[in-house]
């Protein structure tokens, strides 16, 4: 089991967006997918009540806060087959639920709003990160996503100068864009929308995916279907 934190202490930097969209990927490529939600809000959840019994199946766990015993339990189950588990977290999670989902965590992703406020807040959960986290004792591996972004704007550069200094990776831009909307309203993922219409964002998800994965993939994405991925894990 491959298990992708999906994390900032802000909010509204598109955790869900994210995480929905990569678990799509995974799923639509026939690789068994969990989703566990952290969030209160639970949006990657209310996402996954939204799709259809036809779409290729996602496991919805409840990691909210509760003791683990009886439907709480059951609610937070992750299935043993799991390959890929994607863990969507709250902003502002506490030191012992950070520790909780580092624990369990081989990489971590870090989406971030174009906005100098938010750039910065990120910086300052990096750090924390590193230091209170133990990220690097643990070897994990981090990688921070521009999401959201609306234009060609340079407002990333200070944060990825800040990201290679910490030999961390920086992605790929995820631009703004409607079909996002249209696929958290849906309860699809941009790989199972229709190929024409999402190409742009399938082209920009992809660095994502082959970074989580660690497979080397096609720098683009065919536009008639989605890349098979082959795994070796159980």
């Amino acid at each position: 089991m491959n298990t992708t934190l999906v994390i900032n202490s802000k909010g509204g930097v598109g955790k869900t967006t994210i995480t929905t969209n990569l678990g799509s990927y995974f799923a639509v490529s026939g690789v068994k997918t969990t989703i566990m939600d952290y969030d209160p809000q639970g949006s990657s959840l209310h996402w996954l009540r939204q799709r259809s019994p036809e779409s290729p199946p996602i496991h919805g766990a409840n990691g909210g806060s509760g003791r683990s015993t009886g439907l709480r339990s059951h609610a937070r189950y992750v299935p043993a087959d799991t390959q890929q588990l994607i863990l969507d977290a709250p902003a502002g999670p506490s030191k012992l639920l950070l520790q909780e989902m580092l624990e369990r965590t081989d990489c971590i992703v870090i989406p971030v709003a174009p906005s100098a406020i938010d750039i910065q807040a990120t910086a300052n959960f990096i750090k924390d990160l590193l230091l209170v986290g133990g990220v690097r004792h643990r070897n994990t591996r981090v990688a921070v996503v521009a999401n959201r972004v609306r234009s060609s704007t340079a407002v990333y550069e200070p944060l990825e100068r800040f990201v290679a200094s910490l030999k961390l990776s920086f992605l790929t831009r995820i631009l703004d864009s409607e079909v996002y909307i249209e696929a958290a309203e849906t309860g699809q993922g941009i790989f199972e929308m229709d190929a024409v219409h999402c190409a742009a964002q399938r082209q920009e998800f992809m660095p994502l995916v082959r970074w989580v994965t660690g497979e080397e993939l096609p720098q683009e994405t065919a536009p008639s279907n989605v890349i098979p991925l082959k795994y070796s894990r159980g």
